[in-house]
């Protein structure tokens, strides 16, 4: 039998409840009572005659029918307030000093703001692309207003969702084989530097450091050019290089926690508010 229309309500019911890991906490994220929220939760699961949800031992709990559910639920609602707003939403207007990780920018970021400029053409966006490491002290000194980046620390700003790390070498030149191993790293402060550090001690590789840079670009270069391998973000991995394993006496490496943080300085942007909540909206995965 055809499941029923879903309502937006009941997706964003669901939603809060999913993020807020409980109904008490979901209602006052959606400003209904608790019995309401429950309510539209059963109308849901009545609707696709399945259970979402299931109690936890200390919060409500996914089951593998509402993991299906949480990403199409997240990109209608998304489309639903860009729908508002094309239509009734208010003529924002201001600037924005937004930073992105490098990393980041092309696979992440740029889908975001063709879909956000069109719509709020009143606002104007200064865009810096650096490092993590650089972008996260700017943030809180209230240089930059948001920035998506790699975070350094639990509950630092809003987590988004998890970046594999992979090894990465030329197979033309076959690095991988010698002993120490030539890798290429980031700046010492680099969190992306420090994890593929603790990679190589875990597994009792000798390694030595032979190319330091900032800069992604150079990264990859170094690569490429047979100098060394490195540890990149996955979604930078490029077709002509290798991704490098187990079988290459290479082990995991910790993935990133990427993140949206927002400067305090901000608070009370209505521009930067709608950012914020469309990056949010548009890159959020299910923890």
């Amino acid at each position: 039998m055809p499941a029923s229309n879903l309502q937006i309500d009941w997706l964003k019911c669901f939603v809060a409840v999913v993020d807020a890991g409980s109904l008490s906490g979901a209602a006052h994220e959606v400003n209904r009572s608790q019995s309401a929220v429950s309510m539209q939760m059963k109308k849901l699961e009545a609707a696709l005659g399945r259970q979402l949800l299931s109690r936890g031992p200390r919060h409500l709990q996914l089951t593998a029918d509402g993991q299906l559910l949480l990403g199409y639920a997240r990109r209608l609602l998304a489309l639903h307030a860009e729908t508002q707003a094309a239509f009734h939403g208010e003529e924002l207007t201001g600037r924005i000093r937004l930073g992105v990780a490098e990393d980041y920018a092309a696979m992440y970021l740029t889908p975001v703001l063709k879909r956000f400029l069109p719509r709020y053409s009143g606002v104007e966006i200064e865009l810096t692309c650096e490092q993590s490491a650089a972008l996260i002290p700017r943030v809180r000194s209230g240089d930059l207003d948001l920035a998506l980046v790699s975070r350094d620390a639990p509950q630092s700003g809003t987590f988004l969702f998890k970046e594999p790390m992979v090894w990465v070498g030329s197979p033309q030149f076959e690095l991988w084989r010698r002993d120490p191993l030539p890798i290429a790293v980031y700046e010492s402060a680099s969190l992306a530097r420090r994890y593929a550090v603790n990679s190589l001690s875990q597994k009792g590789r000798e390694f030595k450091v032979v190319y330091n840079s900032s800069s992604l670009a150079g990264q990859l270069a170094a690569v490429e050019g047979g100098l060394a391998i490195a540890a990149i973000t996955q979604c930078t991995v490029q077709a002509s290089l290798q991704v490098l394993g187990s079988e290459h006496g290479l082990g995991r490496i910790e993935p990133m926690e990427v993140s949206i943080l927002r400067s305090r300085a901000s608070r009370g942007s209505e521009a930067v508010d709608s950012l914020h909540a469309f990056i949010i909206s548009s890159l959020r995965q299910q923890a």
